[in-house]
């Protein structure tokens, strides 16, 4: 998928003003969710992504994994997951989780199948929700 047409369904996808917005958002969300993922996994995310989302993801990668010899997958839930995107966003974490939800559905419709079960298998059960995959594994098992 390119570039322009990811950050279109994004903007759709969360109603977002415009594209600079949107553009913010997607970023912020590729970022904070490469903190979150095994390094290997967010790089081979990042190859399957158009150049600008690619580097956010690898710029992230490399800060994160700076910090913790190349390891990186940071431990947190929703919540830090929301305040770190609406903190990059320049946002608040109620729009920072529906910009999620949508950055998700793209990234969704633009990974191969199986790299997307194994992003959502290293994922806690709370942000795995904001995966369309993650959704429907969370409807399949029935109301909680």
């Amino acid at each position: 998928m390119r570039h322009d047409e990811m950050i279109g369904k994004v903007q759709a996808l969360a109603q977002l003003p415009d594209r600079g917005t949107a553009e913010r958002a997607a970023h912020a969300v590729v970022s904070t969710l490469s903190e979150r993922l095994p390094a290997g996994l967010a790089r081979h995310v990042a190859a399957q992504l158009p150049p600008d989302m690619a580097a956010a993801m690898r710029d992230a990668v490399d800060t994160s994994a700076g910090r913790d010899s190349g390891t990186s997958c940071e431990r947190f839930g929703l919540t830090a997951f929301a305040g770190r995107i609406a903190a990059r966003a320049g946002t608040d974490e109620d729009a920072a989780l529906r910009d999620a939800a949508a950055v998700m559905e793209v990234l969704d419709a633009a990974l191969a199948p199986e790299l997307t079960e194994r992003m959502a298998g290293a994922l806690p059960a709370d942000i795995r929700e904001l995966l369309p995959v993650g959704r429907a594994a969370q409807d399949a098992e029935g109301p909680g």
